[in-house]
């Protein structure tokens, strides 16, 4: 069936809606043609099951990513704002942090009510301590202590005195100097003294020394007391001082109980260390510093709060897109200080935040290839979701690499729904290869490349490009301008009963037409400049096609586009060079001759051949053996070869190409050149559809337009293909012009009379003599041997 120019492309008729420009049409607010995609999201974003997270899959630019992140932050909108989180100093274990949750906002409150609590408490502690109340009353104790001290001294000086002993105190200790004769003793006068009284002297001594002994013990415990009584009246005082402030802020935060119990521990440790706010802190230089597992604290630091996730700004629900997830940047990180040139110190003030503290309680959407480009961020997010919580480690802890002091933060309850967003190939790589995938991301959104051409779609599309406009500040489209957008669509997918769902592709082709109807100064983007946007991006992209051409043109490649010419075809194949995709002839040659062999694909012979063309072949001597084996056996040789190929062939679309050129070798019966055709074939002589119609036609009127047209030439294709057809203009007009034709076929019988312009039965006619000569001729060439 030859077929008339209204079937070789979608014309599309927007005359069911009013408007002239797009600047009359409501943009569009919702995603087009992806509603199995859509239930399966909504579905998974009401499930509160553990595991329930999505996988978004899909072609690229069908707007998964712009659909995820507007309807999350639509919905997000109605959910309540998650707790802000902050980290404060563990004062019973320095190494771990404590994380403590506070409702939205009131993180950077509590910060600033313990600055204000430190504030207070210093001053008044300042103010108290350099009383003269408390002056008085510390030397009241002072006193008190003097006075208990000098009655022991004097206690001692005067059994000092009964033994004839002076004392003499000094920095290295006491000395007793015995006194003779009513005159103290030298040491240079003691040896000089007689043995007897040197004895009695010594005897004394002894004494004496025990008697000091006794005297300072006592001493040193009066020594003792009045430290702890100093500090008993320091505490007594801190805490009548500082009362009013802890009871303030305690009221403040009475119904979180992990802040009681930090206002306790930071309550104790002030009253504990009253040096560090009476500018009397001392350093402890006893530790090396490489052994100090967090920095060296001034006397605020450790009362400081670390707010690590602040949402006062949020309305609603958190949605975070983590366009860069690694590990760090999805779990957080305890930063380090390089102290003395080559020493790490940390402390938990320098923990930082990640994307999962930053979506907790509410959505967070990743890209599938980026996480998992990252070392150990898939690993990482799979713990979080498997455990519930967020554990903040660095990698150097996990891999051991470095034996730097560290801190171990309390883990943070983690509540997200995580949004991943990727290819089908590497989810069926996960779901195969990952256990823990199939079981955290139960819920598959789908998104197709393509959807149905109806009134609906159609609006949404108008809509679409509406919404494009404003969002762009680019000019209104016309009518017939958006037409031509909307047949564009319907090329992308080769499909006139479908429309592309790949926004991205027509995003750039709004995108183009709108320069060049800038650079023309128009006030609106019209059919011709969106028919320019779509022929310059192709332009830009056709240079291997037109090398192709150009080579066919002068003959280096071999294809014949008139003329007729026994066992030889034109077959159509695609080309994808990455960003752009043609079609291109192929000659196919069969040679026959008398023999056993069958039929040989020579590709295959040479290991260049695919599977499914190899099947190909295989199908095509099924139909020979049914068509000429029911009498009589055959005894053929057929070699059958894509000319010129020297890359590997792949596909099953030239198979009736493939027999059409072996019953023209068959039957001697010659096939015009400047028909092409694609297309596979079943045992039963059916012509299937194939892919790639559109620009394997548009290919081949290339070729014949550079060597010339003549009214003749054409293409075959499957009937089932017609719907597929979405021409470029040019070879619609060429078609309706009768300087080139397409016909859609159903069985090969009738591909084989219009290549040849001979019925069928002819064809088989002269294949079947001439099979029977090579079995006559074998028969006799074997009576001749047994001869």
């Amino acid at each position: 069936m030859k077929l008339t120019p209204d079937k070789l492309k979608k014309n599309v008729d927007l005359s069911n809606f009013e408007f002239k420009t797009t600047n009359e049409i409501e943009p569009l607010t919702t995603i087009i043609g992806q509603e199995r995609a859509k239930r399966a999201f909504e579905f998974g974003l009401s499930v509160t099951t553990k595991g329930y997270n999505i996988y978004m899959c899909g072609p690229t630019g069908t707007g998964k990513t712009s659909f995820a992140e507007n309807y999350l932050k639509e919905i997000a909108k109605n959910k309540p704002a998650p707790n802000d989180w902050v980290y404060v100093y563990n004062f019973a274990n320095h190494d771990s942090p404590i994380a403590i949750s506070l409702p939205k906002g009131m993180g950077k409150v509590f910060r600033k009510d313990m600055t204000d609590f430190l504030e207070f408490v210093i001053n008044d502690l300042k103010k108290v301590f350099n009383s003269e109340e408390y002056e008085n009353d510390k030397n009241n104790i002072y006193n008190e202590y003097q006075e208990k001290r000098t009655q022991l001294l004097d206690k001692l000086a005067e059994e000092a005195r009964e033994y004839d002993f002076e004392i003499k105190y000094t920095p290295s200790g006491v000395y007793f100097i015995p006194i003779v004769n009513g005159r103290a003793i030298s040491e240079e006068e003691y040896p000089e003294l007689e043995k007897t009284i040197r004895d009695e002297i010594e005897k004394k001594v002894k004494k004496l020394q025990l008697e000091t002994q006794e005297v300072l013990k006592k001493i040193k415990v009066l020594e003792k007391e009045l430290k702890e009584r100093i500090k008993e009246l320091q505490k007594r005082i801190a805490v009548f001082t500082i009362s009013h402030y802890v009871y303030e802020i305690r009221s403040k935060y009475k119904d979180n109980i992990k802040i009681l119990d930090y206002i306790d521990s930071v309550t104790d440790d002030i009253i504990e260390n009253l040096d560090d706010f009476l500018d009397k802190e001392e350093e402890d230089t006893q530790i090396p510093l490489q052994f100090v597992p967090y920095k060296k604290f001034s006397r605020l630091d450790k009362y400081k709060v670390n707010v690590i996730v602040d949402n006062s700004e949020l309305d609603g629900a958190p949605v975070v897109y983590e366009v860069n997830p690694t590990y760090y940047n999805l779990i957080g990180k305890i930063e380090y200080d390089n102290e003395m040139g080559n020493i790490l110190v940390t402390d938990y003030t320098r923990i930082k935040a990640g994307a999962i503290h930053k979506a907790n309680g509410g959505y967070l959407i990743l890209q599938a290839k980026d996480l998992l480009s990252y070392p150990q961020a898939w690993e990482a997010l799979k713990r979080v979701l498997k455990t519930g919580q967020i554990y903040i480690e660095n990698l150097k802890d996990i891999y051991g690499l470095f034996i730097t002091p560290s801190l171990k933060p309390e883990p943070i309850p983690v509540d997200l729904k995580v949004i991943l967003i990727g290819s089908e190939y590497i989810y069926n790589i996960l779901y195969t290869y990952d256990e823990d995938f199939k079981k955290l991301f139960k819920i598959k959104a789908d998104f197709d490349s393509e959807m149905d051409y109806n009134q609906d779609n159609l609006y949404k599309m108008i809509q679409f490009i509406s919404s494009f406009c404003k969002k762009e500040n680019a000019l209104p489209f016309s009518k017939d301008a958006v037409e031509k957008v909307i047949e564009y669509s319907c090329r992308l997918v080769e499909n006139q009963e479908k429309l592309s769902t790949r926004f991205n592709e027509i995003v750039e082709i709004l995108a183009e037409a709108n320069t060049w109807a800038q650079l023309e100064r128009s006030n609106v983007v019209r059919k011709e400049h969106v028919s320019k946007a779509i022929c310059e991006k192709e332009y830009r992209s056709a240079k291997y096609e037109e090398k192709i051409n150009q080579m066919i043109e002068e003959g280096t490649i071999l294809v014949d586009v008139d003329g007729y010419k026994v066992g030889q075809i034109n077959a159509l194949a695609i080309l994808d060079v990455g960003d752009y995709v043609f079609g291109k002839p192929s000659l196919i040659t069969v040679t026959t001759s008398s023999g056993r062999s069958g039929i040989i694909n020579i590709e295959r012979e040479v290991q260049m051949s695919g599977k499914t063309h190899s099947k190909g072949i295989l199908i095509i001597s099924g139909y020979i053996s049914q068509l000429f084996a029911q009498d009589m056996p055959l005894t053929l040789n057929a070699t059958i070869c894509f000319e010129q190929l020297y890359s590997g062939i792949e596909g099953d679309s030239a198979s009736a190409a493939e027999l059409c050129a072996l019953l023209s070798a068959l039957s001697d019966m010659p096939i015009y050149q400047g028909i092409a055709i694609t297309g596979s074939v079943n045992q039963k002589g059916v012509i299937q559809p194939v892919g790639g119609v559109t620009k394997k036609i548009e290919g081949f009127y290339y070729v014949c337009k550079k060597k010339g047209l003549n009214g003749k030439q054409g293409v075959i294709i499957p009937h089932q293909n017609i719907k597929n057809l979405v021409l470029c203009d040019e070879v619609v007009e060429e078609v309706r012009k009768e300087n080139f034709h397409i016909w859609a076929v159903k069985t090969i019988d009738e591909a084989i009379e219009i290549l040849t312009g001979k019925k069928f039965d002819e064809v088989v006619l002269l294949a079947r003599q001439k099979l029977k000569r090579y079995l006559d001729n074998l028969v006799s060439f074997s009576d001749k041997k047994d001869e």
